[in-house]
């Protein structure tokens, strides 16, 4: 009998799927066309590691199902290969990023397919190839062209380590998203896309898609939508005035102060000359705080000057001081806001510090110790008083509009993505900076602008990228005029390469656009798209912007990049750390698969601990567990190919019903993405084939036939290099992995099944249904997996309590 021996078997079915082009998508085949995706990968140093292996494998698995079920399959791969790691690594060891970035792709790519992953290679690009970025470079040129693309001095986070800015969204409570160190606010003068102008459709457009309620969350708050008015305070003896957005006119009445940010421009105009010195220390004091380290702060302690002036409240018409405080930002609506102390927390610690008036003006439905910021019924607000909170709003708002003091007003959180970076490694911005025509696009026809090779990459530190080293690089001529220029030295960051790769998927080799509309059309939007959740407000928000510029200009009919979004858990280390080299216990998958597990085991594996979308440990156990298995189902089919022929009735009853049972449930868990239970239902399945073979034999041999490649077909998608062997083994010509996925017959599914109750600390969460002879491990999973029962159990489970046939308890 044929040994099982993944380290043969593997490579020998990976050069048979390389070289007859197995997963090769086809432009405009009359299959229904399915796009599957992993997010762009970067290829660092250290190569794939056991997080890659997961997500790969979710977004394997589903292509596979698919390509199986008669769907013309998409899954292709590149490679996110400019940014900051490239270039660090490049200052560290003097080795330029272009040579290591070709070795780590080359690493990555070898080990991809070590994975047997159904890869259409031949689609294969990297952001930093010039054939590629001379594509953002364009998109780049399309944003300017539409008045979305724009330089201005402004403070900006900068990041001492890295020697860069960063855009707000890579700052994560002060800290760069990349190596984690504080970061510092600096006056730069820097390019931003106007991802504002898409804040309403990127708020609404989210309604309709196929994404986690918290991905859709966390944008819709980032974006931060809020309808208010913008409400003009007078500088009393001053011609200036001051603006403030709020979202609770409503409480107008009971501003009895306001607050400016230290550096509102208004504060030096506006401070009296007893409160000029002190006004003028805290705003220098202030200036050397980060922003985070403020919000810290005023938590903490509020503080805050007099600036001896007073604003005249529209609504009142009483005058109120204004102050200036820390815990107010320029960054943030207008840098200004009226403190209404009754009704909000901070407004409040302020007034008691300081003594300022408190006053009340909307009543709480009951008695509240501190600031009531609910809705009500207005009390001292003049004729609105009895009003509802929405009325008051309502008509507070039309008359001051009225009396030009007021303008009912859509405000936003978001602010214009920041995509210019000084440093080396990125997409030159193709702009030119001439002394008579300002700043200049480069002609497209001029395109790529490449990045000239240098000798050393370690920023100044001053805000200036190593390009302007590049003096010969630099100095150039002006396109408009013909005289003297100089090339902005600036890059783009890496997330406007990542921003649009998934359309280059759909035509990767055209030399004369970023892609033919009608392969975009063809192949996107991605239908499905698999990755982590820590881009949330990222590279998801950039990319879904970018799409609809894209759809704005005509080069695609449809405004949403992908249609159904799944983010993968965190598999952790055996004591509940994440896995990472820093901590010495990362895992290569070459090590596991050299170790005679192989790949298939390995896939199998990440994909069974637990439902794909939760974290969880990594178990030694566990793989031994599944490598077992996949000799069961090896010896099982190589016993039944070298056995004698009989028949029996009995057995080929039994035989359709367990095979049909499990086409129906791997089906179904496979639509779902339950694959811990389509596993699970697998090993039940090859456990009922045991079972019948001690029984009877392999007798009914066109039953045993039929029952073994299902079991090869259901089990392709997750082991692809066993199945392909199998497959051929019984007899089979073409690929498994082209085979028609098997459908179930109802007639053969009358079997007795058992329902089990689920709770969580003894309360009922579920019901679930198996099959009356269902091990406990096959019992459990299905309850995990359970869509109510799952949201009980997110933190871990820390006992089960089985009942045979009756109940399974969760402790928590």
């Amino acid at each position: 009998m044929k040994r099982y021996n993944p380290g043969e078997i593997e490579p020998k079915w990976q050069k048979v799927w390389a070289d007859n082009q197995t997963y090769k998508a086809v432009d405009f085949d009359e299959r229904p066309k399915y796009y599957a995706l992993s997010f762009f990968p970067y290829p660092s140093g250290a190569g794939l590691h056991i997080g890659h292996t997961f997500n790969f494998s979710i977004t394997d698995v589903t292509a596979r199902a698919k390509r199986m079920q008669g769907y013309n399959v998409l899954q292709p791969m590149g490679w996110d290969s400019f940014g900051l790691p490239g270039e660090n690594y490049a200052i560290k060891t003097g080795v330029a990023p272009q040579i290591t970035t070709k070795q780590n792709t080359d690493n990555f790519r070898e080990q991809c397919k070590r994975l047997g992953l159904a890869i259409d290679w031949s689609r294969e690009f990297g952001s930093s190839d010039a054939d590629y970025y001379k594509w953002t470079q364009w998109f780049f040129l399309l944003l300017l062209e539409r008045g979305l693309a724009y330089q201005q001095e402004s403070p900006q986070w900068w990041c001492e380590t890295d020697k860069t800015v960063l855009a707000n969204e890579q700052v994560e409570a002060g800290r760069c998203w990349r190596c984690g160190n504080l970061v510092v606010k600096k006056n730069l003068k820097q390019w931003f896309f106007k991802i504002t102008d898409y804040a309403d459709r990127l708020v609404n457009d989210l309604d309709d898609l196929d994404w986690p309620e918290g991905i859709k969350l966390m944008q819709r708050n980032w974006i931060g939508k809020s309808k208010g008015a913008r409400v003009t305070f007078a500088v009393d003896g001053h011609d200036e005035s001051v603006e403030v957005f709020t979202t609770r006119p409503d409480t107008l009445f009971g501003a009895s102060f306001m607050v400016l940010a230290p550096e509102h421009p208004l504060i030096s105009a506006i401070t009296t000359p007893e409160q000029k010195a002190e006004v003028e220390a805290y705003v220098v004091e202030a200036a050397r705080k980060s922003e985070i380290e403020r919000q810290e702060e005023a938590a903490k302690e509020k503080t805050g000057v007099f600036t001896g002036a007073y604003a005249v409240n529209p609504a009142s018409g009483a005058k109120i001081p204004i102050w200036t405080a820390d815990y107010v930002l320029m960054g943030y609506g207008t840098g200004a806001i009226m403190a209404v102390p009754a009704h909000d927390e901070r407004d409040h610690a302020f007034a008691e510090k300081f003594n300022l008036p408190i006053t009340e003006v909307v009543e709480a439905p009951k008695k509240n110790d501190g600031p009531y910021s609910g809705e009500g019924v207005l009390i001292n607000s003049d004729t609105y008083n009895g009003l509802s909170s929405s009325e008051a709003r309502e008509k507070i708002v039309a008359d001051l509009e009225a009396a030009n003091k007021a303008k009912e007003e859509v405000n936003y959180k978001i602010r214009d993505w920041l995509i210019s970076r000084q440093r080396y490694w990125g997409a030159p911005i193709p702009v030119v900076h001439c002394e008579k025509d300002g700043i200049v696009a480069v002609p497209k026809e001029q395109l790529p602008i490449e990045l000239p090779v240098l000798e050393k990459f370690q920023p100044s530190g001053d805000g200036q990228s190593p390009l302007a080293l590049a003096t010969d690089w630099v100095n150039t001529t002006c396109p408009t005029c013909g005289g003297p220029a100089k090339r902005e030295t600036d890059t783009m960051d890496g997330f406007a390469c990542s921003s649009w790769y998934f359309l280059r998927f759909a035509d990767p080799k055209n030399a004369e656009a970023p892609f033919a509309k009608d392969k975009a059309e063809y192949w996107a939007p991605v239908d499905m798209y698999v990755g982590g959740a820590e881009h949330a407000v990222m590279h998801l928000l950039y990319a879904r912007m970018w799409t609809k510029v894209m759809q704005d200009a005509g080069m695609i009919s449809f405004g949403e990049p992908f249609k159904a979004l799944r983010n993968q858990g965190m598999l952790l280390a055996a004591d509940g750390e994440k896995i990472s080299k820093s901590k010495g216990n990362d895992i290569k998958p070459e090590e596991i698969i050299d170790q005679g597990y192989g790949a298939d085991a390995l896939r199998m594996i990440v994909l069974f601990l637990a439902p794909f979308d939760k974290s969880t440990p990594w178990s030694n156990e566990g793989l031994a567990g599944v490598f077992k298995f996949l000799q069961r189902v090896w010896t099982i089919s190589q016993n039944y190919l070298t056995s004698d022929v009989a028949n029996n009735s009995e057995a080929e009853g039994e035989l359709y019903t367990a095979t049909h049972t499990a086409i129906k449930k791997v089906s179904y868990d496979i639509e779902r993405m339950g694959y811990n239970t389509a596993i699970s239902a697998l090993m039940q399945f090859t456990n009922e084939l045991y079972r019948i073979e001690k029984t009877y034999g392999f007798a009914a041999r066109d039953a045993w036939q039929f029952a073994l490649k299902t079991l090869t077909q259901l089990l392709a998608p997750f082991a692809p290099h066993i199945t392909e062997e199998l497959w051929q083994d019984l007899g089979q010509e073409d690929s498994v992995h082209v085979s028609a996925w098997p459908v179930h017959d109802e007639a053969y599914l009358v079997q007795h099944v058992m329902k089990i109750a689920v709770q969580v600390n003894g309360k009922l969460r579920g019901e679930i249904e198996v099959a009356h002879d269902a091990p406990q491990d096959v019992i459990e999973a299905e309850a995990t997996a359970n869509e109510n029962v799952a949201q009980y159990i997110s933190d871990g489970i820390k006992k089960t309590i089985y009942v045979p046939g009756k109940i399974v308890n969760f402790v928590v």
